[in-house]
Parts: structure tokens; sequence; C-alpha cells
């Protein structure tokens, strides 16, 4: 397997559904993730990759440094049946593709079979909820637990599948909801009294929805970047000849109603974003009203900044008062400042500022920003 190779760029929501495929079925597949980094690298604790018996893979760990490495060692895990944790020092290897280009990093990559135990991850991932999957890397004074797993799910605690090893305290939980909380994964150290223990804690969230109102040509590019970023699409459009799914093959749903039934025809809540793009005024103005009326932390409406002051008069005509805390919600003209303005430029401004509206990152050049790109996880255990 290569970086040229189509399941290379798999998104997370592509590798997850690769997982569910396995894990419901009776075929054999070896999970690499990435669980700790010491330095820098292309992927950040949780990255995964989906290695079949015959070599293929979904996902990628690294730009293609290892994925060659991995495939080859995940043959011998399926044969063994054993997981197995890998270190890859990265830090002096300057002649990667032969171009001179390190990822300059250390990195530990667990491989492990992919087995019925794994349920409850894509069970929880397909629900739409957040759940941690907990894996045990060393233990002091328990060897045998070591890769032993147990689940954090925020309504109902830890499970653990061994009920009498006690290696769920309280600071480990804490961790682990800290984790939960920021949507990341990484390895934590726990100490507990006299014990010392290492966990591999693997945060996996279902990922953003993505409503897109209105079903004109300038929808469909939004539609297949946002979904090879791991966004789920729907596609709500106003006119229903025009909302069919053939247009939007990469939507998980396409459907018809009137702007004013929105509330009722779907369920919008807080990892719900919208763009409204029906190009009529009075279709975007109705929607508008409604999606103010929902949890949504993000309504990205397309036109200018006038025609939604526009908006504004009409509401204060109707006695709709549009306070501060709805108006931050509101972005308009969408998208962020890139430049360009044809159909696929366009889409690329609107789902970068999506991007970093849920990854809650203000936009800027990365060579001004001071620091890592990513936050480390040593940042929660050393508070």
């Amino acid at each position: 397997m290569n970086s040229s190779e189509p399941g290379w760029s798999a998104s997370e929501t592509d590798v997850m559904d690769a997982i569910t495929k396995i894990v419901r079925s009776d075929r054999e597949a070896v999970l690499a993730t990435i669980i700790d980094v010491e330095g820098n690298a292309y992927r950040r604790p949780g990255a995964k990759m989906v290695v079949t018996p015959d070599g293929s893979g979904v996902g990628s760990i690294t730009a293609g440094c290892l994925e060659d490495e991995v495939v080859e060692l995940a043959r011998r895990v399926l044969e063994e049946g054993e997981p197995r944790v890998e270190t890859y020092d990265l830090m002096e290897d300057d002649d990667v593709w032969g171009l001179g280009v390190g990822c300059n990093g250390i990195i530990d990559v667990l491989l492990e079979p992919i087995e019925d135990d794994y349920s409850p991850v894509v069970d929880t991932f397909e629900s739409g909820g957040a759940i941690s999957s907990v894996t045990v890397l060393e233990d002091e004074h328990e060897t045998d637990y070591r890769f032993e797993r147990g689940y954090y799910d925020p309504s109902d605690g830890i499970d653990s599948a061994a009920d009498e090893f006690e290696w769920f305290g309280e600071e480990t939980e804490r961790a682990v909801e800290e984790l939960l909380e920021r949507e990341q994964s990484g390895t934590v150290t726990v100490t507990d009294a006299d014990r010392s223990i290492k966990l591999f804690v693997d945060t996996v969230t279902a990922p953003p929805e993505l409503v897109v109102l209105g079903t004109g040509h300038d929808v469909a590019p939004i539609v297949e970047l946002a979904s090879k970023n791991s966004f789920r699409v729907r596609v709500i459009g106003f006119r229903g000849a025009d909302a069919v799914e053939e247009r939007f093959p990469d939507a998980v749903e396409v459907s018809s109603t009137s702007p004013s039934s929105l509330r009722d025809a779907h369920e919008f809540d807080e990892r719900t974003y919208v763009v409204v793009m029906t190009h009529n005024f009075l279709d975007d103005r109705l929607a508008i009203d409604e999606l103010l009326r929902t949890p949504v932390p993000y309504i990205g409406l397309m036109g200018p900044r006038e025609r939604f002051e526009e908006m504004l008069e009409d509401f204060a005509d109707e006695d709709r008062t549009v306070g501060d805390d709805e108006l931050e919600r509101m972005y308009t003209p969408v998208g962020l400042d890139l430049g360009g303005g044809s159909p696929s430029q366009i889409a690329h401004s609107i789902v970068a500022e999506l991007l970093a509206v849920d990854n809650d990152r203000t936009p800027q050049h990365l060579s001004e920003r001071e620091g890592p790109i990513h936050r480390r996880v040593s940042s929660i255990t050393d508070d």
C-alpha cells in the first residue's frame, strides 16, 4: 500500500465504516492505531488504518512513511492472533521517499485483530454518540491484563470486560473524561496509591452533521468536499423535483420540505451545522427564522452581508427580535476569504470555515501559529 492508493486518503468516517463491516462479518482484518507520538508526525494519536489479509488497507497513519511496514506487520498479527505495540523512530530518518523529507518523530502504533469486542465502538459511532475505548498497555503489577480493554460512555461510566480487575479508578476516569470532552485520543499514565498503569484512551465520536438547504448546482461541490472531510451531509430542498439522490451521491440523505417545516422535518442539535443556499430570499428568511430556534452552533448563509441586513429589517417589521446570541451563530457571507470564485473554490471556502468552527479554531496561516498544531495529551496529565 502506498500514498497514491485510494484507501490511503479515506476519511475517518470511511475508516470507521470499514471497521464496522469487519466487526459484523466473518472477515479478518487488523486495526493499526497511533497511540503516542513524540516530536512531530503527520497524524496524531487516534489515527487509524485497517489492513486486510491481502495487504489492502483503508486509512493512513503517516504520509506514506510506514504504511508498507505496517501492512507486513499486520500479516504477522493476523497469523499470531495477538495485539502488539510497535515503535517507529523517525527522528533521524531524513530520506523518506528518497526526497530527504522525514516525519521527525517517534510513533507508537497498536496493531490488533478486529474482533467482536470492538462492537461498542461501532455501535456508538453509528448511533451518533461518543465513547472512549481504554486499553491497558502496561501495568507494573498485572502483566496478564496487557491489552485488556474497557469502554467509557458519558452516560453509563466505565465498563470493563474484567470485572475483578480494578484498573478503572477515579484518576483514570478523570483523564478519560477530559480526553472525551476534548474529542482527543492519547496515551496516559495513571498513578493511584502505589500502582502505576499506562493506558491508551481512544476517543471515538460520531462525525458532525452538515445540512445543506438548497439543491442548486453549487450544492454538489460542497456535499462532496464536506463528506470527504467526515461530515455526514444531508441535503434538504424546498422544491421536491430537484431533491433527488442521484444529484448528490455523497449525501447520506436527500429530502424535500417547506422552509417553515424544517424543525418538523429534521432534528437539529448541537452537532449539526447548516449552510443555507436556496438563492431565494423568502425561503432563506423563513429557514433562518426556523434555524435560529434550534441549538445549531453554525448557520452559514450564502449571499452578501446586505442581504442578511435586509432580512433583519424584515424580522424587525414582524416584531421578531434577533438577539446577540443568535447573531453569533450566523456566518454570512458564508465561508473564509480564500479569494476564489469558482464553485469548487467556494466549496473549499465554506468547508474550511466549517472545519475551523468544528475544531474551535481561528483560521490563520500555520506559519504564524506558535507551538504545536495539535494539543498534546501531556497537557492533560501534567495539570
